[in-house]
């Protein structure tokens, strides 16, 4: 049996090279992209023998949903099932609420983000992340993450034109798979695909300084995160082995060299772990690091998962924190921890689906 291609990979030049007329391409995509087809055969504005042809030739459903959970914020964690049996997670996050006037008529819509995985597992080896105990399995495809986006808006009724900001910071490190994760933003930005702007895509890194480097090369006009979560050498070598490879003074020239909108920053986020990295002195050295980079800080209160010897901190140690880094000037939030009570940490819930697995065949 031929081998069928993910057409969620291609971009439109691509498919280009083996569909004709030009504009079948077009018309193929709006119905993937924009009108949520479930397969080819509903396409109707096809020629019935394209369609026939297309459903031998291409598949555009390279992962299941095998478990979601609504958390009371209305966040939705997803375990996907891919086609060769690995998993991995995604997340919606909603932002901001439909606004109605006093008349009930819709002034304002919903604010979503989605996030998304870029590898089954990860060899960065954070001690404080779950993801990283089962280590790499392997890089996913660019159309295995656009297939999360398109099937997370298509299953909450997200109209195509509505649009949703993307942050790269699921299971995977992306810069690890920097080619896939580059092709995916293309094909999400694509006018005929889901038309997301590189700018409401952000890839978020652990520090591979050279790769980010490479990003800056590619111009492709994302916004840039690094996971920074420790001020100095020797406690970000405990936390983040990585730290090992790429120290933070590699990382910090190659955050300066990046290229950004000048109407952007850089974040910066930092797990905020109990009396670990949580004190006004740490606070003062991070102040120190970013001297001179436009950067905006996100305070992550550690969400702790079964197994895990880190604590959460307490959150009037990080308000303090927050008050010293906003007294020099610098953009600094605490992000509103979502789903806490779902399993919300990249890589509870696909941990918690094995052992409740596991459990059943005991």
């Amino acid at each position: 049996m031929k081998e069928t291609i993910n057409i969620l990979d291609l971009l439109p030049k691509e498919l280009e090279e083996s569909i004709k007329p030009m504009f079948r391409v077009k018309q193929i995509y709006q119905w993937i992209y924009q009108k949520y087809a479930n397969n080819f055969l509903e396409m109707s504005s096809l020629p019935k023998n394209l369609r026939e042809e297309m459903n031998e030739k291409y598949y555009f459903n390279p992962l299941k949903t095998i478990y979601k959970e609504q958390s009371k914020d209305g966040s939705i964690k997803y375990l996907f099932e891919l086609k060769d049996g690995l998993r991995i997670e995604s997340v919606l996050l909603p932002m901001k609420e439909e606004k109605f006037n006093e008349k009930g008529i819709k002034i304002a819509n919903a604010k979503y983000t989605i996030c998304v995985s870029s590898q089954v597992g990860c060899k960065s080896g954070c001690s404080f992340c779950l993801t990283a105990k089962g280590g790499l399995k392997r890089n996913l495809s660019a159309g295995e993450i656009v297939a999360q986006i398109l099937w997370i808006k298509k299953d909450n009724q997200i109209p195509y034109e509505r649009r949703v900001n993307i942050v790269y910071m699921g299971m995977g490190e992306p810069l690890d798979n920097l080619n896939n994760v580059s092709k995916a933003i293309k094909i999400l930005s694509h006018n005929d695909g889901l038309c997301i702007s590189p700018r409401r895509q952000t890839i978020s890194t652990s520090g591979l300084a050279n790769q980010i480097k490479k990003l800056g090369e590619m111009n492709l006009g994302v916004l840039l995160a690094i996971s920074l979560h420790a001020v100095n050498d020797t406690l970000r070598n405990e936390l983040m082995p990585i730290n090992k490879a790429y120290n933070i003074a590699s990382i910090m020239q190659a955050v300066r060299e990046f290229p950004i909108d000048q109407r952007k920053r850089v974040m910066f986020e930092y797990l905020l772990i109990d009396n670990i990295n949580d004190k006004i002195d740490h606070a003062k050295e991070l102040v120190r690091l970013l001297n001179g980079i436009k950067a905006k800080v996100n305070l992550i209160l550690f969400n702790p998962h079964e197994g895990s010897f880190y604590k959460r901190p307490n959150l009037e140690n990080a308000i303090k924190f927050q008050d010293y880094i906003s007294s020099k000037g610098i953009t600094c939030t605490i992000r509103e921890s979502k789903g806490l009570d779902i399993s919300a940490a990249c890589g509870q819930l696909k941990e918690r689906k094995k052992e409740r697995k596991k459990n059943e065949l005991a």
